[in-house]
């Protein structure tokens, strides 16, 4: 049995919570050396505990998901009788797998303090292993995590009959998967809570339409918890979640001048470096210099998938060799950002994490000393979700962002209007000698591989097309922006083919030259494609010469191909769109959606068969009234 401080001590001791957290959930707490509980467990738990509706806004890295698991782990443990099989009692909603599996990790690691949940979940793999047992009558929990993208629904559907998990921690999608089906029940009788963690995001328009078709299958007298570090953006929206005359818990910062309305900790320090393009990516070796002692654990964001992929080649060529950068983004595969993931977490070395968005929400990595966002978030309230990767549970942090000299500075302004103030990172200065050493080492790299070239220019496309939809368009304009610099920060050969350069008078080439059409793909194949490509313009017709150069001109047979493959892509979308539409559908939805296709078919049959008949009839009748002619050729 763990120590416990006296009763009453402090109003954040947790043995002062009423009602009274269990045995077990005290010596696990205090094992972990939480001798206390943050100000938001204080407040958040003894309210969700107490059959209330929660709203919880708190600053990130603030103990959000203890506040929630505690309390439905409680919960299930202290009814009555244990809940029917293939029931559920209580669901946790996360906007993302990452998110979702830590906080799975989270509950695991609490659950090995309750022997009984403990056997459940980790039964022993040899049948004749001694292991305790327990009455069927034993209240455990049992909880399953969904996440789509590894396993497939019918293994989720497979995995929640054999084991009857009563708590499901998943992503919206997978989860509406799993409910619609008929074997999974979530009845008033036994279903009991549901939190919505990461509240304002799984709010926004790309999880809503999942949130509303889970909803209509839980009962409605439940308790819900949202859990944000920014719920008050999505508080109009509440209603639509169904909670009832919700308690809002607010925990703002202390600062030395007293309690100050902030949305971060006050362990992290924020800061934002004013450089510009052309130095853009250089500043970052030289903020990984500044920062005393050096950052073990540092997060890159940039605003689009595509610019994780070219930078995360040479960025390398730019840093200190001290550095292991790990790309990640949402169009990874499951598996491969689940690896790339780990591989940050569990470095021993100086690790930077170079990823987008995905990596913004929730996720709790182990001691990031340091936060660079490379690209301002188009999407402003990002910007605490961002910096809040450091600085979490009372640990420094220091988070930067970098801004272009100009318009640009107005998002400092900005930033303290929306109550996350910035203050000045200390100057940095490079000169032209290192900027132009630098360029010299990448364009090496990029001259040596077309595919490197091809890279960074869908890469700044991408990037551009972000800065442009910048929700604070009045502060990044696309009119104000220096394409020059910003074509030799990036370390392009040339300038890409972009409708807004297409009055661009500036020097497109960026000062290279280059002989394109013996500019060689590393790979052989490749190649090999290329030069075919470039034999078969040589033979085209000579108008295609005049509308560009040889080579970049692509022959008409790939112009025919190209067109096959896009209509393949569209239709690959078409039927993905389809079938996400077909998942989301209740039973009764899919069984007149079935019938009515059958009607369509029917129809399309009996069209296609009056065609025919119509144009055998015609065959007929001209055969009878004209003159079969033999073909002579012509003249």
């Amino acid at each position: 049995m763990a120590p416990k401080p006296p009763s009453g001590a402090s109003s954040r001791a947790w043995d002062a919570l009423t009602p009274p957290l269990s045995d077990w959930t005290l010596d696990a707490v205090s094992s972990w050396g939480f001798s206390r509980m943050t100000p938001v467990q204080a407040s958040a738990i003894p309210l969700f505990m107490g059959h209330k509706d929660v709203v919880v806004e708190a600053v990130t890295g603030s103990g959000k998901t203890l506040s929630f698991l505690i309390p439905i782990v409680e919960k299930l443990l202290r009814l009555d009788e244990p809940i029917k099989k293939h029931h559920v009692g209580a669901i946790v909603i996360s906007p993302t797998r990452e998110l979702a599996s830590q906080i799975y990790k989270v509950l695991l690691s609490l659950l090995e303090f309750h022997a009984p949940s403990a056997a459940a979940i980790n039964p022993p793999e040899d049948d004749d292993a001694p292991r305790q047992k327990y009455p069927s009558s034993t209240l455990k929990v049992v909880p399953q995590l969904l996440l789509g993208g590894t396993t497939s629904p019918a293994e989720d559907l497979s995995n929640f009959l054999k084991r009857s998990p009563n708590l499901l921690i998943s992503t919206p999608g997978r989860l509406l998967e799993l409910l619609s089906s008929p074997h999974v029940h979530c009845p008033q009788s036994s279903f009991e809570m549901l939190v919505l963690d990461e509240a304002d995001r799984l709010l926004d328009l790309g999880f809503k339409e999942n949130l509303q078709n889970i909803l209509r299958r839980l009962p409605k007298q439940r308790r819900t918890g949202l859990f944000s570090a920014s719920v008050s953006e999505a508080v109009d929206q509440i209603v639509r979640v169904g909670l009832r005359n919700p308690v809002k818990v607010l925990v703002k910062v202390k600062g030395t001048s007293g309690v100050v309305d902030k949305r971060t900790p006050a362990s992290l320090q924020m800061t934002y470096l004013t450089t510009p393009p052309t130095q853009k990516f250089l500043a970052l070796k030289h903020i990984l210099a500044s920062v005393d002692p050096t950052p073990q654990k540092t997060i890159f964001f940039v605003s689009t998938c595509s610019a994780v992929d070219y930078l995360s080649a040479i960025l390398p060529l730019l840093l200190s060799d001290d550095f292991l950068l790990i790309p990640l983004h949402g169009k990874h595969q499951a598996n491969v950002r689940q690896k790339n993931f780990n591989r940050f977490v569990n470095s021993a070395t100086p690790a930077i994490l170079l990823t987008t968005d995905v990596a913004s929400r929730g996720l709790d990595i182990p001691s990031v000393d340091l936060v660079v966002q490379i690209d301002p978030p188009s999407d402003p309230k990002t910007f605490i979700h961002r910096c809040g990767r450091a600085g979490r549970a009372g640990r420094r942090g220091l988070s930067v962002v970098l801004l272009h000299p100009g318009r640009e500075e107005d998002y400092v302004p900005f930033l303290e209007v929306r109550k996350t103030p910035v203050a000045p990172f200390k100057p940095i200065a490079i000169s032209e000698a290192d900027e132009a050493a630098a360029t010299k080492a990448v364009r090496k790299a990029v001259l040596a591989d077309r595919a490197l070239h091809d890279r960074g220019q869908k890469a700044f496309v991408s990037w551009f097309r972000s800065y442009s939809k910048h929700q604070a368009s009045s502060i990044f304009r696309v009119a104000d922006l220096d394409w020059e610099g910003l074509g030799k920060a990036w370390c392009l050969l040339k300038l890409p083919k972009m409708p807004e350069l297409r009055n661009f008078e500036g020097d497109k080439t960026l000062g290279v030259d280059i002989d394109w059409n013996n500019y060689k793909y590393e790979d052989k194949q490749r190649e090999k494609r290329r030069k075919e490509a470039l034999l078969e313009a040589a033979a085209a017709p000579e108008q295609t010469s005049n509308k560009r150069p040889a080579s970049e001109s692509v022959a008409w047979s790939n112009n025919v191909d190209s067109k096959n493959k896009k209509m393949k892509r569209r239709e690959a979308k078409k039927t993905r769109q389809d079938m996400h539409r077909w998942e989301k559908m209740t039973d009764e939805e899919k069984q007149k959606a079935r019938e009515t296709e059958q009607m369509v078919e029917e129809i399309r049959a009996k069209n296609e068969e009056q065609r025919r008949l119509r144009k055998a009839a015609k065959a007929e009748e001209a055969k009878g009234s004209a003159k079969e002619e033999e073909f002579e050729g012509f003249d």
